[in-house]
């Protein structure tokens, strides 16, 4: 996507999509308020479409983004961890469990784990079943996001860390009642 079509797209999103409204609000309501400068759009060499950074804001690389839907997902995800960080104060994103938890329920929250959207991912495995489909692919995208935290030494280290973490981080569905 093009760094003004980003731009353009970004504006739209936080202005008119339901649940990103909906945390932009939560986030105000905590009184972590966020403004256009909370969001930064850059070129980025590693396949990663966008981050949270903690006391800077969120970072979208246009060059990742390949459609809307995508940006979309990935801001409410994003948006997830921003809340996270807003409501723990001593959120450590080194300490591996502190980081799990947050995947988890940025997965649990954010339409990343939708079955249209793994459909979309893998088409022709199968790899996202009706049975428990749902909670299979929040793991998986956690246990992979953990895998890159500088301080996970092996994917069997990140695989415990949301194992020990993973049944009350997906109930946890603040600062929704529910799973959207």
């Amino acid at each position: 996507m093009r760094p003004e079509t980003c731009k353009s797209e970004l504006e739209d999103i936080t202005r008119n999509v339901p649940h990103v409204r909906f945390m932009l609000e939560a986030l105000e309501k905590a009184g972590c308020p966020v403004n256009k400068s909370f969001f930064e759009i850059e070129a980025n060499s590693k396949p990663v479409t966008g981050g949270f950074m903690p006391d800077k804001g969120i970072k979208l690389f246009h060059n990742n983004l390949r459609t809307r839907t995508d940006m979309e997902n990935m801001i409410a995800h994003e948006l997830i961890h921003a809340y996270d960080a807003c409501r723990n104060k001593d959120m450590k994103w080194l300490d591996l469990k502190h980081h799990a938890c947050s995947e988890v329920r940025a997965s649990n929250l954010s339409q990343d784990c939708h079955w249209l959207n793994e459909f979309t991912r893998f088409p022709l495995t199968g790899i996202f079943n009706f049975v428990n489909g749902h909670q299979k692919c929040v793991r998986r995208r956690a246990e992979l996001s953990v895998a890159m935290n500088p301080s996970c030494k092996s994917k069997e280290q990140a695989k415990e860390a949301v194992d020990s973490v993973f049944q009350q981080c997906f109930r946890d569905t603040r600062p929704f009642n529910d799973i959207p």
